[in-house]
């Protein structure tokens, strides 16, 4: 989960804004509006491996089980926080499928 104590974000968060800065700016340069997900997809990738190397020197079944759970659980976790309630938007907006509703109802 994200959510750490507030005492260590103050040392995290101006890391993360300026690598964030040198994503957008290198991704507008490449005239591409998804270029994001191609530095994104690297930078975690190095950053986790980064910080195996640092911790643990070497990798073992148990550090890379964790690790591939804490990308599953970053990916669950920004899905139900800004995604879902997005396509709840857009579903009012632009109506259900169909066949969901339908199986809902049997529920």
């Amino acid at each position: 989960m994200p959510y750490i104590q507030q005492k260590d974000r103050p040392a995290l968060d101006p890391l993360i804004n300026a690598l964030a800065e040198e994503i957008v700016k290198k991704s507008k340069g490449a005239g591409n509006d998804a270029a994001y997900a191609g530095l994104l997809n690297y930078v975690c990738t190095r950053l986790a491996l980064k910080i195996i190397k640092l911790q643990f020197g070497k990798v073992r079944y148990w550090i890379i089980a964790t690790t591939t759970g804490v990308f599953h659980n970053v990916a669950d976790e920004f899905y139900r926080r800004l995604a879902s309630p997005y396509e709840d938007v857009q579903i009012k907006k632009n109506g259900d499928v169909d066949l969901y509703e339908e199986f809902q109802k049997e529920i």
